[in-house]
């Protein structure tokens, strides 16, 4: 590892974010590992430090427009976008999309970056560059704190990330950690 990634996942660990055990994950699936995301969200050092992260490795794209789907991507929208002098704005469900409201809008051609705090399948980064397509705006990257993903994601534009760390998930069925006894926890 990098002394860089090195230190990312040990912030990672100092705030309690990663997190080792048996864990339940939304999808039904089990894991040995769990991104609390708001745990580091809740530090504004270390999320200013790792949105400088993000901004850095997005510099040359010429971004306009920082965009996140809510909840934990608006900090991260806004942080990122501070440190580029770009706008923030932020993508709300709205049944099985993402949409922007609050008279949050953007403009045929705007360049737009989208973030967000963990990347496990993509599905929310995926909603979001949806909605960008729907106003003609032009997505020129994905950023993310943590992929965690198996495999990377293509979302047909360049990804960053502060940390690639890919943790394996199981069918409940096929989980060695149910077969180890080892309790789980839905986090």
């Amino acid at each position: 590892m990098t002394p860089q990634v090195d230190r990312v996942k040990q912030i990672l660990i100092d705030t309690g974010t990663l997190l080792e055990g048996h864990f339940l994950l939304t999808s039904g699936r089990h894991s040995g590992a769990y991104v609390e995301k708001f745990r580091i969200i809740q530090h504004p050092d270390h999320t200013q430090g790792l949105c400088s992260m993000l901004a850095g490795a997005a510099r040359e794209l010429r971004v306009q427009v920082v965009a996140g789907p809510t909840t934990g991507g608006i900090i991260l929208a806004f942080e990122v976008a501070r440190q580029m002098g770009a706008r923030a704005i932020f993508a709300e469900k709205s049944g099985e999309r993402r949409v922007f409201r609050r008279s949050l809008r953007l403009s045929p051609g705007e360049r737009v970056l989208v973030v967000d705090d963990i990347l496990t399948t993509g599905g929310s980064l995926r909603l979001v560059l949806d909605e960008v397509a729907r106003w003609g705006a032009q997505a020129v990257g994905v950023g993310v704190l943590v992929d965690r993903s198996e495999t990377a994601p293509d979302f047909g534009v360049p990804l960053f990330s502060c940390l690639r760390l890919p943790i394996s998930s199981y069918e409940a069925g096929e989980c060695p950690l149910c077969g180890e006894g080892l309790p789980l926890v839905k986090p």
